[in-house]
């Protein structure tokens, strides 16, 4: 494969609507942390990777994407002294030679690091959907392990306080999809931290999907949940350390959190996560490739139907089906031409979740060109057309694809018989005044 090169990476730092902002390039120190209602951000330059698959054609180490740790590393955590620090990370909280995070600055004098906080999943990651691992003591440092899922407000400010820290690290891979739950632990931390009076470090690392766009429908506030806190687009397109922006500027003004982001070098918004040059660890139990991540924000809405969403299978999330489903699904989902995915007749036996222990029928996707593809139109087309196709057709009946898109729209216009391009629709005027926001958040070119 031959590999393109992307051109050298601009100085960020687009200035938030709520507080200061300090924009830092990659050569120079780190700001110090801001005082209530200030945010600093160490700033994102330097070369981009290079290009190629997921998992193929990784570019050189002198070209890869540098995270947020690794920049605060080199400043020599400039941002933490004299602070007790509490780090909220899982599995992916790691360097570029598959270090943790937690080790690394346990080990380092120059970092007092008191306490670890899990979320969903865990701080070692061996929860499933839905769950965390509890309290604990981490046997390689001994440090004291909160669990922070199913925690905010109060509840959460009360743990911070416990735990002794006058900091909270966040450094969690995220996967650009508005229900994953880890960018609402971000949201729930940094409200609990203005409660408790505590200052936040967000650690930048990509957003593996690419960050050229948003898609999909924008969350109305009566449908809030842990699936989504605020009204942000379906599939966000921004990274951690943009959304910590967001959050302050557009949902916590009334929370005055110091806010303190360290952004990346060398990554480009149109980067897939094989472009970094880092490690995959999967950030959680089903997510186990970035190919993985590309589908999730289209296919994750099959939570919310009697269908299975692949959990079970070595490919959640790229595999969809039920007992009954044949071919005729993926012949109508190909002939909507939806553009950059092909999808193929499967047939599948998950080991648990939906339909454990039964061969389903139903689709794969093959996703042939990246750029091309939207995955939240990918999802609402192979609803539309499974719901056609296969009269077994069910929402779930706590309406949970409500939560997910955002509203009762996309499931009330599906049962009206509204295809994809109406469905999408529907949702364009609120997605162009979300894009408008992020905008004035984006921290890379």
């Amino acid at each position: 494969m031959t590999l393109s090169r992307r051109g050298v990476l601009g100085l960020a730092g687009a200035v938030g609507s709520a507080g200061a902002m300090g924009v830092l390039g990659a050569a120079g120190a780190a700001g110090a942390v801001g005082t209530a209602g200030a945010v600093g951000t160490a700033g994102a330059a330097g070369a981009p990777g290079a290009g190629g698959a997921a998992g193929t054609c990784a570019p050189q180490a002198a070209d890869r994407v540098r995270t947020g740790f690794e920049r605060l590393a080199a400043d020599g955590y400039a941002v933490l002294a004299g602070q007790k620090v509490g780090v909220v990370t899982n599995p992916t909280g790691i360097t570029p030679d598959a270090r943790h995070l937690v080790d690394v600055l346990h080990a380092d004098d120059r970092v007092d690091l008191v306490a670890v906080f899990g979320p969903e999943h865990g701080f070692r990651g061996t929860a499933q959907a839905g769950d965390s691992e509890g309290a604990s003591r981490d046997p390689a440092t001994g440090l004291p392990v909160y669990d922070t899922y199913d925690k905010s407000g109060q509840r959460l400010a009360d743990v911070f306080t416990a735990a002794g820290i006058d900091t909270v690290v966040f450094d969690i891979q995220d996967v650009g999809a508005r229900f994953y739950t880890y960018i609402w632990t971000l949201y729930d931390c940094m409200r609990a931290a203005a409660l408790a009076g505590k200052a936040v470090v967000v650690l930048d690392r990509p957003n593996p999907v690419g960050g050229r766009r948003a898609a999909g429908p924008v969350l109305e506030r009566p449908y809030a949940s842990f699936v989504g806190r605020e009204p942000i687009a379906l599939a966000h397109g921004m990274t951690a350390a943009e959304l910590a922006r967001l959050f302050k500027g557009e949902f916590l003004g009334a929370a005055p959190v110091g806010l303190t982001t360290v952004a990346m070098s060398g990554w480009r918004r149109g980067s897939f996560f094989g472009e970094t040059g880092l490690p995959w660890v999967p950030p959680s139990p089903n997510m186990p490739t970035p190919d993985t991540a590309l589908a999730y924000a289209g296919t994750c809405l099959f939570e919310g139907t009697n269908l299975s969403e692949g959990r079970g299978t070595t490919t959640p999330f790229e595999v969809l089906g039920a007992e009954g489903i044949d071919r005729r699904w993926a012949e109508a989902a190909n002939a909507l031409g939806l553009p950059g995915v092909w999808f193929r007749e499967a047939y599948f036996t998950p080991t648990f979740s939906k339909h454990v222990g039964k061969v389903c029928g139903g689709v794969r996707l093959i996703v042939h060109d990246r750029e091309a593809f939207d995955p939240v139109r990918a999802g609402i087309g192979l609803l539309v057309t499974a719901r056609r196709v296969w009269s077994g057709f069910e929402w779930r009946s706590d309406h949970w694809i409500d939560r997910l898109t955002g509203s009762d729209r996309v499931r009330k216009l599906i049962d009206a018989g509204a295809g994809v391009e109406e469905v999408a629709g529907d949702w364009a005027a609120g997605l162009a005044r979300f894009e408008a926001v992020r905008a004035r958040y984006l921290l890379y070119p």
